[in-house]
Formats: structure tokens, sequence, C-alpha cells
């Protein structure tokens, strides 16, 4: 972990309660394992068990070995949980844009990248793996280092708790990585963005409310009196998030192993399933990042935010509006039309404080637009601010009934997903990988801004084509899905609108292939760039620019 990560002495209490809660948790898995009824969980049992010893020893060493004075030191920010939050999220970035282009391509030639003997890799069990890899493993990686950066700086102290900042960090990994070997072994709930088993949404509870005491002990223990509004967006997302969880994951097992039942049915099961994945959307995909936004834009071009007021009403009327949008996935169901209405209505609604805070996001670079030109991270961070204004406008347009029987169940929705997936969570994403890097490891620069450069064209070139692809193939599909002959029959049949989307999945394989290797391009300038590397060919210009890292 580093010097300055060190814990305070032996007896520091945080050090003896994560060590209990691992115990807890090696003799539960133990138990669980011994009882096991079906091999997916006892595999999962025993890599419980594993970390829990592991995360002993490591402690039992670090606690021995290190020096008592200098353990958790106040004096200096934690760093070092930040550096292991940023190599998580550039691995399982990688992993899940790679799963996504892999899934591309069998959708395009399902002759050539379909492996009937090796059934872990078929459509039904990558999909939910790359799905979760880009939005949890990645998304909440990027969203807890940062998180984690933002409220030290902010509030000018150390993060609260000790040694359970790392027991948040290494027990997500865990869930992350039971999470995905049970998509492979085909343990699943069959619930979108929440796939995992009754026992990993157990253990990432646990994992969550430890996130949150931290998160709030920090903010408690400040030295900063004001609150600084990302931090109020992360919090909003932290407890959102949290309370989703909950709601949405009530099940009962069926018996000591994978499979479980939830608690509710039919209707209700479809509607607090959408109230979750669209909040996940919500709260998870958009508040979080909104929080990467409000600290890191002002932050890279040294200005304050645009409005500040503004940031305020784009908050509260952001939580308040967003959560009863959920029902507009459910048009044209057995949902009571009232609430699908309901739905539409809150989510037309969204229109306006998304669109004030991307004004916000924009309008930050008043007397910095010269940074658009010069700095390519400030690029990519303000081209990501253009897509979630485009992806908020789409959204609302999706929502509506009318536009809905078209659109619903075709590529359309995923090239809107993709819109904001790639173009606003990535973009942003990168935006504060890069400066992560360049600070924590306090560099002068990153290793290459051409680089970046490259990085940010290859991108944004697969994103539109990406996008672009899905909405033809999506409007196609939808309007051949509604063609009648003279008979009064579908002029269409099902496979026909498969082979008519030909030609637009080969763009989507190319613009997720380009993506791809634009995030091949910034792991390798950010591992160079760790290194203290500098590209000669740079240095000359880069003399002339202002010193991008920020005091502290």
């Amino acid at each position: 972990m580093g010097a300055n990560e060190q814990v305070r002495s032996s007896g520091d209490p945080s050090s003896w309660a994560v060590a209990i809660t691992l115990a807890v948790m090696a003799a539960i898995g133990l138990v669980a394992a011994a009882n096991a009824h079906d091999l997916a969980f006892a595999t999962h049992m025993w890599m419980v068990v594993a970390a829990a010893v592991v995360g002993l020893q490591a402690i039992l060493v670090w606690t021995t070995n290190s020096d008592p004075e200098k353990r958790f030191d106040p004096t200096y920010y934690d760093d070092g949980i930040i550096k292991a939050g940023i190599a998580a999220s550039v691995f399982w970035g990688l992993a899940g844009f790679l799963v996504g282009l892999v899934l591309a391509l069998q959708l395009t030639w399902p002759n050539l990248f379909y492996f009937p003997d090796w059934g872990f890799t078929n459509f039904g069990r990558l999909r939910p793996l790359h799905t979760s890899a880009v939005i949890f493993a990645f998304g909440g990686n990027v969203l807890i280092a940062t998180s984690f950066y933002v409220v030290q700086r902010t509030c000018r102290t150390r993060l609260a708790g000790g040694l359970w900042p790392w027991f948040v960090f290494w027990g997500y990994q865990l869930f992350i990585v039971i999470a995905a070997t049970g998509y492979l072994m085909g343990v699943t709930q069959s619930k979108e963005y929440a796939e995992p088993e009754w026992y990993a949404d157990i253990w990432l509870t646990v994992v969550w409310v430890a996130y949150l005491l931290v998160f709030l002990a920090t903010i408690w223990k400040r030295r900063e009196p004001h609150i600084y509004v990302a931090n109020w967006f992360y919090l909003a997302f932290i407890v959102t998030v949290a309370m989703l969880h909950l709601v949405n994951n009530l099940s009962l097992p069926a018996a000591v192993g994978s499979k479980s039942y939830s608690v509710m049915a039919g209707v209700q099961s479809a509607l607090t399933q959408w109230w979750y994945a669209h909040n996940a959307v919500g709260f998870f995909l958009t508040a979080g990042f909104l929080a990467i936004m409000y600290y890191f834009i002002p932050k890279r071009v040294d200005r304050p935010v645009w409005s500040y007021r503004l940031s305020i009403v784009h908050f509260w009327s952001l939580i308040f509006i967003y959560i009863w949008a959920g029902p507009h996935h459910l048009h044209y169901t057995a949902l009571p039309q009232w609430a699908q209405t309901l739905g539409m209505t809150f989510s037309i609604m969204l229109w306006m404080p998304s669109w004030g805070g991307m004004i916000n996001g924009l309008m930050t670079l008043s007397g910095a637009w010269d940074r658009l030109r010069t700095d390519p991270v400030v690029r990519m961070m303000v081209v990501s601010v253009a897509f979630y204004g485009m992806s908020t406008f789409e959204g609302p347009v999706l929502s509506i009934r009318a536009v809905n029987a078209l659109s619903h169940y075709t590529d359309w929705g995923i090239g809107h997903v993709h819109s904001g997936a790639l173009g606003w969570v990535g973009l942003i994403s990168f935006g504060a990988l890069y400066c992560l890097t360049q600070w924590v490891w306090k560099r002068e620069r990153l290793y290459s801004n051409a680089l970046v450069e490259w990085h940010f064209w290859i991108a944004s070139i697969g994103i539109v084509l990406y996008i672009a692809s899905m909405w033809v193939s999506g409007i196609m599909e939808g309007l051949m899905w509604r063609t009648y002959n003279e008979f009064g029959f579908l002029e269409y049949s099902f496979i026909e609108t498969v082979s008519a989307k030909y030609i637009s999945y080969i763009i989507r394989a190319l613009g997720g292939g380009l993506f791809f290797v634009g995030s091949l391009i910034m792991t390798y300038n950010l591992i160079r760039t760790a290194r203290g590397d500098v590209r000669e060919e740079e240095d000359a210009v880069q003399a002339a620019r202002p010193n991008l890292q920020p005091a502290e």
C-alpha cells in the first residue's frame, strides 16, 4: 500500500474490525461450502474462504512489518487506494470492452465466433458478463477511485475508517469475480443489471454499507465547512444504489446453493425490476459520473463551476424526478396505463435538469475555451458532456408511448444505451483516469498528449459508427416488424429482419473494435505516465504550457 497508507498501530480498531469481519466471512464460507447443493455454489464459497484467508494474512504481515508511527498518517492523503482503483478500472475496462467486441462479432458472424464445445462462451453467458464488467467492474471502480480522491481533496482530510477503505476496494473486487465467474457457470437471477445471485448480493450489501460509512465519516471529519457539490452527487449515487439493490434483490434461496426465487412475481416483479434498472442508469451511470464532471472539468481547466446555484438545482431536481421514470420501460405491458404514463411524464421532465447540468459543465470552460485545442483530456471530457446531453434528449423521446411502439425491443435501444455508456460514461471516465494518473503519481504531465489525441479520435469515431449503425438498424427493424401485407399478415419473417441488419452489425463491430483499440492506447499511456516516462519530442511543446497538476 505504500508508506502513506500504513496503519496507526497493531491495535488499530479498524484493523481488528476488518480482521474479525474476514474471519466471520471465512467461517460462513466453510460451512456453506461443506453443505453446498451444487458445484457453482461450492466453488464460490471456497473462493470466499480463500479471499478471507489471504486478507487476514495481508493484515497480519502489514501490521507486523510497518512503522506504527506512520500508519494512517492524518497529514497525508490516502493515494495508495486511488492508485489501486486506477489499475482495477483499467483492467476491468479492457476485459469488459473485449467481451463486448466478442459479442458484436458473434452477432455478425455466428458461424465463426460460436464455439459449441465451450458452453461458457455462448451469447447468453457472455452478454451479462459484458454489461456487468463495463458498468459495475469498470464504472464502479472508476466511481470508487474518483470518489475517494475527490472527497479527500474537497474536505481537506484523509479518508476515514483506517483499513475500511481497503476493505471496500478488495471486497468490491471479490464481488466482481464472484459475479463474473457465476455468469460463465450459468449462475444468474436473469434480471437486467442485477444478475448476481443472492449470496453475491449479500456480500455486495456488506461492502456497500462500508463504502457509505467511509464516505460519510470522511465528510463528517472534514476541515472544509462547505460540502462541495460533487460530494452530494456521489452521496446520492451511493445511497440510492443501496436502496435499489436491497429492494430489487429480495429473494429466497431454494437451498444451500446458487438458485433463488424472487419475493415478488408478475407485474410487481417487472415494475420493481425496471424501477431498479432505470435508476441504476440514473444514479450509478448518471449521478456518480456527474460528480466526476463537477470536479475534474473545473480542476483540469482551473476554472470555477460556471454556476454553483445551477449545480444545486441540477442535483435536487435530478434526484427527485429520476426515481419515478422507470415505468416507461413497460409500455404496452400488463402494468396499469396510469403507471406507464407516470413514467413517461417524469422522463420528459428530466430534459430540464439534465440539460441544465450539461450547460453547466460546458460553460465551465468560459474563459478557457483554448484548452479544447491544447489539452486533449479536456476535449475528451467536454465531448463526454455533449454525449450526456444527447443521450438525455434521446431517452425522454424514447419514453413517449408512440415512439416506444417503434423503438422498443429493437437495436435503437442498443444504440441509445451505448451513446450514453461509451460517449458519456466512457469518455468522462477516460478523462478522469488520465487526470488521476498524472496527479496521484505526481507527474508534471502525461507520458504523451499525442497518444491522448489518438485515443480521443479513434474512440470518438468508433462511438459514432456504433450508435449510427444501431439507429439505422433499429428503426429499420421496427418498421419491418410493423409492416403488414394485403392479407393482414406480417410482411417480413423474423429471419428477414435479422438478415437486413447484417451491414449494420459489421459497422457496429468495427465501431466497438475502434473503441477497444483506443482503450489499449490509453492503457499504454497511463502505464508509461505512472513510471514517470515522457516522450522527448513532446517536451519542448509541453514546457511552454502551464503545469496542470493541482495544488493539494
